[in-house]
């Protein structure tokens, strides 16, 4: 008797049912959750306390995980990931240290179908979305290559988190609860879709604990017109619209809201903008990340100067609302926020 449906993102009780079902004793379903999770088996075959002939009887029986087709180092020290699915196709993921941590960036679809103008992965459009255990393997990859536990999680790779939402929350309950990564270290990004950020809100729960990891709205405007440029799909969800369910969000959670703002050379990158920013941020508990931009090859959006990127961190500060600048470090290997695009080209080299 074997099941298709991958294993990984099953949490102990459904791995007992499981295990059961294939007539052995559900203590074995502590040992395959201990090879899941710790060990970060790919094949069943590797989990020797298994009886051999019933190793031998779970061949077509697939865990979840991905191959590596490519990896790439910048000179920060971040590595883009390519990883080959089950159906062929490419993602990527990021892993980011610093000091003593590493975070995962990871993706939560297959390209992207909101198409923002300074996106990479936008370029490239959408094919589908990604299964739970194609999410989760992401993180178990990057920790098993840098021989490191995972610290933390961005939900900022290819693709719009919320248009998967179902298939994240799976993901990070299995994050939180299988593996052992808090939720205030994941933070789950987007670009604002209506409805779906109060309906996140209202999700309360990940798994049996209550909802605590972060979002983050990518707002990059400081009004209309320009969201609009650089957002098609804000022309149907008015910033003002976006904001409210943010408000929403912070009274129905307890939780504050952070900003990600990309900034453009010569587009939101005046003072004057960064005080229509801290207007339309006035009296929200949020947080605002500034993000150089960082360029890819189908547009001229250029990185602003450091004077310019300072002026406009100063100018918010001056407003009272909590900043930080965030350097990108994958930007020497097209690792950075905006430039994920998995190249399907890749696919044949190899692991």
């Amino acid at each position: 008797m074997t099941d298709a449906t991958p294993l990984l993102g099953r949490s102990l009780p459904e791995l007992q049912d499981w295990v059961v079902a294939q007539g052995q004793p559900s203590y074995r379903a502590k040992q395959l959750y201990q090879w899941l999770y710790e060990r970060s088996i790919h094949n069943l075959a590797e989990i020797s306390v298994f009886p051999k002939a019933w190793r031998q009887s779970l061949q077509a029986v697939p865990v979840g995980r991905s191959q590596i087709v490519d990896r790439s180092v910048s000179p920060s020290g971040s590595i883009k990931y390519l990883l080959r699915l089950h159906d062929g196709e490419i993602i990527e993921a990021v892993g980011i240290p610093s000091g003593d941590r590493l975070t995962v960036c990871v993706s939560s679809q297959l390209g992207c179908a909101m198409a923002c103008d300074f996106c990479a992965t936008g370029k490239g459009g959408f094919r589908r979305h990604l299964a739970p255990h194609e999410i989760i393997d992401q993180v178990l990859t990057v920790q098993e290559d840098w021989q490191q536990r995972v610290s933390n999680i961005v939900f900022m790779g290819m693709g719009e988190p919320l248009l998967n939402l179902d298939a994240v929350l799976a993901a990070i309950r299995c994050l939180n609860q299988d593996i052992g990564i808090g939720q205030r270290g994941i933070t789950v990004s987007t670009v604002g879709i209506p409805g779906h950020i109060r309906r996140l809100a209202e999700t309360k729960r990940v798994g049996d604990r209550p909802l605590q990891f972060t979002l983050a709205v990518s707002l990059h405007a400081p009004n209309q017109a320009i969201r609009d440029r650089l957002i098609p799909s804000s022309r149907h969800y008015p910033i003002t619209d976006l904001l409210q369910e943010c408000r929403d969000y912070v009274q129905i959670t307890g939780r504050r809201v952070t900003f990600e703002y990309i900034l453009l050379a010569g587009l939101n990158d005046q003072p004057e903008q960064a005080e229509q920013l801290a207007q339309l941020l006035r009296g929200f508990q949020s947080h605002v990340n500034l993000i150089p931009c960082n360029p890819i090859d189908e547009v001229e959006y250029q990185r602003p100067s450091k004077a310019r990127v300072d002026a406009f961190a100063d100018a918010l500060r001056q407003q009272r609302v909590a900043v930080t600048v965030r350097w990108s470090k994958g930007l020497g290997a097209d690792a950075a926020c905006g430039q994920l695009r998995a190249n399907r080209s890749t696919a044949t080299l190899p692991a």
